[in-house]
């Protein structure tokens, strides 16, 4: 039982990494860029969607703090410094995003906009140095027990804030070019299919030489990530991503949605793995759980609240990547027809999502066998896939 709630985070930092991360790699698009036109496309894309995404980010902090007390206490009290700079940065990204968008020839729009494309970086990196610390062993149980600088400020925290940052804008990219691909918008198709391609090359990059960082400065998650089943994470990370930049290089940007974001996930779902049963030193999930009673109120009333949740971001999506979302039409941007009779799903997708998601929560719940777990991850992380086919199945992203 005391697993089930350690799922919950983990499925919402997965989804606060693969959407939020999406929408913060926005942002450093267009501090990159001198072209209205890609900082537009960028704002306009987000713009449905900002917000939504940051309720994985308050689930994930209110299910730890009831489920995990101790653990809870013990990471915001070390961590401080970071949370509070994430925090400030996702105060002044909402904020310049707001009012951007009253300050269409406004003398002080650039400076909103770098403010914006600045909070845009910060605050992935903040909580990337948070991840980082937590990883690394660096916040040991108590109040205010680890240091308050070198707990963040380390390489492995550093490694990993970059990671976030990049990983963020090879999503943005690939989302971005899906998006401009929908609307018609060859220029900016290209332009972002680009940055697809080197900012995916750069992540990987990135990822994969960071593990001799990881080597050096945590040699207890590096042994995590090298070893079964850990090691099946890095290895379908690697193999998923190759396999991305393979659809963007063809123009094949829905399929690239999907498995761009199981690429990230895949880097979450292999920390955690790397670091099971452990949460901080010395202090096991078992341990780190409230009592049964609580366990058993949150397990139910996330259940709960998903019947309402789930069903309407699922609209929300579905919507946006239809395009009925999008700002109307600029001038001399003419939308390409849709494809005739474009295949709509399987009927058997939404049993195979369901089975899937049923045999990978039971597997990663009881197993105790790494082979078992591997396969667990692995039915969760198809689960994902299918429910992200079916809600994009009729947005038409690859004609």
């Amino acid at each position: 039982m005391a697993d089930v709630p350690m799922l919950f985070i983990l499925a919402g930092l997965a989804a606060y990494t693969v959407l939020a991360g999406a929408d913060f790699g926005a942002g450093l698009w267009t501090l990159l860029t001198g072209r209205s036109s890609v900082r537009d496309h960028a704002r306009h894309a987000m713009g449905p969607v900002w917000e939504a995404n940051h309720v994985w980010l308050i689930f994930v902090l209110v299910v730890c703090w009831t489920a995990y007390p101790l653990a809870y206490g013990s990471i915001t009290s070390t961590l401080a410094v970071p949370l509070f700079i994430a925090a400030l940065g996702i105060i002044l990204r909402g904020a310049s995003y707001a009012l951007r968008g009253q300050l269409d020839d406004a003398p002080g729009r650039h400076a909103i906009e770098n403010v914006f494309a600045l909070s845009s970086i910060l605050t992935p990196f903040a909580l990337g140095a948070v991840v980082g610390g937590i990883a690394s062993g660096r916040v040991p149980v108590g109040n205010a027990a680890g240091d308050l600088v070198t707990s963040w400020l380390n390489p492995t925290s550093i490694l990993t804030g970059a990671l976030a940052v990049a990983t963020g804008a090879h999503l943005a990219a690939v989302y971005l070019a899906a998006d401009a691909r929908r609307s018609g918008e060859r220029a900016l198709t290209r332009h972002f299919r680009t940055r697809a391609l080197v900012s995916g090359l750069c992540a990987g990059a990135l990822a994969l030489g960071g593990l001799l960082v990881i080597r050096a400065n945590a040699p207890g998650l590096y042994t995590g990530l090298t070893h079964s089943p850990g090691a099946g994470m890095v290895a379908l990370s690697t193999v998923v991503g190759l396999v991305t930049l393979i659809l963007v290089w063809r123009n094949r940007f829905g399929w690239a949605r999907v498995s761009a974001a199981l690429a990230v996930g895949a880097i979450v779902a292999g920390w955690a793995l790397a670091q099971r049963p452990y949460v901080l030193p010395g202090l096991t999930i078992d341990q780190a759980a409230a009592d049964r009673a609580t366990l058993v109120a949150v397990t139910v009333v996330v259940a709960v609240g998903a019947v309402v949740l789930v069903p309407s971001l699922i609209l929300l999506f579905r919507l946006f990547l239809r395009g009925r979302l999008d700002p109307a039409s600029r001038p001399g941007v003419v939308p390409e027809p849709p494809t005739a009779g474009h295949p709509g799903p399987s009927r058997a997708l939404p049993v195979f999502a369901g089975a899937t998601l049923l045999v990978g929560a039971a597997l990663t719940v009881f197993a105790d066998i790494g082979w078992l777990l591997a396969l667990g991850v692995l039915c969760l992380a198809a689960a994902a896939i299918a429910t992200f086919r079916l809600a994009t199945a009729d947005a038409d992203l690859d004609r």
